[in-house]
């Protein structure tokens, strides 16, 4: 990554910890979101020993699923549905003096969506999410570290909640070139049983992912980027009636491409296109994402 402000890191590796809107797919799957689909290139280049500083970031993301991946695996041409998602998030950034060379994040970020799907429309806040992330660098063009999220069960809507606790955890890395960036994380979902009055209880299954960025700097404020996202889920459990969810379980693969503009030193837009390239199981990913930045 090239150095561009006081930090010594570009201003889109300071956005690294974001969960998509959708983190853990309920008994019936309502986006194609998969876990951090949303991270942009030098999300994880990040600095160590530095003087606290706070970021303030916006992400938006917007999926046209007019196809799904059936059980097993075909592409078909039904359940369509539009969803709009976005969250904003509030990072603090801190080292302290009796840890050297070891840096941390602080988060708390909200969500927000809106569905359109089957004549019907619904949107409102959704669930909070916090947690810390911690990293170290083996090497000055290198950079290695964990995250871990909690994600709240509520929304200011019913359809908005998920209604158990998630825990996203994962290990991030970066590496840098002269010229070229690759950077992505490994993670996965855990989530509590389900519990609500009148219905049966339910345990999701864990979730397993992976997000992979690797960009060309072509200029100083310009970058474009290649996206892989992939995720796995197991399925839902009904333990009131003791029986495995059919179809609950799911997969997806999906692909991108986007750019990162450096508008100011403090300052970057960061679009992308993607589109899945198979799965079962899920509504396809036909989705564009955006990311605006700003460091204080």
């Amino acid at each position: 990554m090239r150095r561009k402000f006081t930090l010594g890191v570009r201003l889109g590796a300071l956005t690294a910890w974001l969960p998509a809107v959708a983190l853990v797919p309920g008994v019936a799957a309502h986006a194609a979101d998969i876990p951090l689909a949303i991270i942009g290139p030098h999300e994880y280049d990040l600095p160590v020993d530095f003087k606290p500083f706070n970021v303030v970031v916006q992400y938006g993301d917007g999926n046209a699923a007019g196809s799904v991946y059936d059980s097993g695996g075909q592409r078909r041409a039904r359940g369509g549905s539009h969803t709009w998602s976005g969250m904003t998030k509030y990072v603090h950034f801190r080292s302290f003096d009796a840890i050297p060379h070891v840096s941390f994040a602080f988060e708390l970020i909200q969500s927000e969506a809106y569905t359109l799907a089957n004549g019907q429309n619904w949107g409102g806040l959704g669930t909070t999410i916090v947690g810390p992330a911690a990293w170290f660098k083996p090497n000055k063009h290198s950079t290695l570290g964990i995250q871990t999220f909690m994600e709240t069960p509520s929304g200011t809507r019913d359809s908005m909640a998920m209604h158990y606790w998630a825990n996203l955890s994962s290990i991030i890395f970066d590496y840098e070139w002269k010229h070229f960036s690759f950077d992505g994380d490994l993670g996965s979902v855990v989530s509590s049983t389900k519990h609500r009055n009148g219905e049966h209880s339910y345990s999701p299954g864990n979730v397993f992912y992976t997000n992979l960025r690797f960009s060309w700097k072509a200029t100083s404020r310009f970058e474009p980027f290649f996206s892989l996202d992939w995720q796995n889920s197991g399925g839902m459990h009904d333990n009131t009636s003791n029986l495995w969810v059919a179809n609950s379980s799911s997969r997806e693969t999906a692909l991108g491409v986007g750019a990162m503009f450096y508008i100011t030193k403090r300052l970057s837009f960061t679009p992308r296109y993607s589109h899945s390239v198979e799965g079962r199981n899920v509504p396809e990913t036909n989705a564009y994402y955006m990311k605006i930045a700003y460091l204080f």
